[in-house]
């Protein structure tokens, strides 16, 4: 299965971590939704970022490593339209400069706000859940 995904992650704390060649980076508490892509192997991908115990590769491990997935969502594609989908949040939300878009020419790949404002982004994108805490 090909295709994009989306990751809601809440940080419980203010959290200040190094992500890689970013250096380091402030966190609120809050919910965050990054932005992903998986050309070969959308579940295998998607699993990996749910594993707590993987080598630390892409922006989105380190930040998993200090905040929990409630939710993941999906579309199944043959195109990655991971920067497309990233539009849909940009404007709207705040993003961590650079984050998740060292391969392309986005501003960001994740995004932080309320529960409800992501979640509101994310039905009008017709994505599947993949899971869903049912707490929020």
């Amino acid at each position: 299965m090909k295709g994009s995904y989306l990751i809601i992650a809440e940080m419980d704390a203010n959290k200040r971590t190094p992500i890689g060649k970013l250096g380091d980076v402030e966190f609120n508490k809050g919910f965050y939704v990054y932005v992903g892509s998986a050309l070969n192997g959308l579940e295998q991908r998607i699993q990996r970022h749910l594993r707590e115990n993987k080598k630390t590769h892409w922006h989105i491990d380190y930040l998993l490593k200090h905040a929990t997935v409630t939710n993941v969502f999906y579309k199944e594609n043959n195109v990655g339209e991971e920067c497309v989908i990233a539009k849909k949040f940009e404007g709207t939300l705040p993003s961590i400069l650079g984050f998740g878009c060292s391969d392309c020419k986005c501003k960001s790949h994740l995004f932080y706000g309320s529960y409800k404002e992501i979640k509101q982004i994310i039905d009008r994108l017709n994505m599947k859940s993949y899971f869903c805490d049912a707490n929020y």
